[in-house]
């Protein structure tokens, strides 16, 4: 399964997912479904700015974290 959402996040939000302290961010996908995904998943995707664009969720049968891909 495959779900498309959009992010922002500035630095200073997103800095206790980076850190640990907070561990899971609430998106919403396109289609309005609301799905929460381990902040640590976002880490490679941190700049300066904070977290920003178009992410591909990739999930297993089971519902299971499988990859998470920016687009943009």
């Amino acid at each position: 399964m495959e779900l498309f959402f959009k992010l922002r996040i500035s630095f200073d939000d997103f800095l206790p997912y980076y850190q640990g302290a907070a561990t899971m961010v609430q998106v919403k996908d396109l289609q309005g479904r609301v799905v929460w995904i381990n902040g640590r998943h976002f880490r490679p995707f941190v700049t300066r700015d904070g977290v920003n664009g178009l992410f591909r969720l990739e999930l297993d049968k089971s519902g299971n974290f499988v990859s998470l891909n920016k687009l943009e």
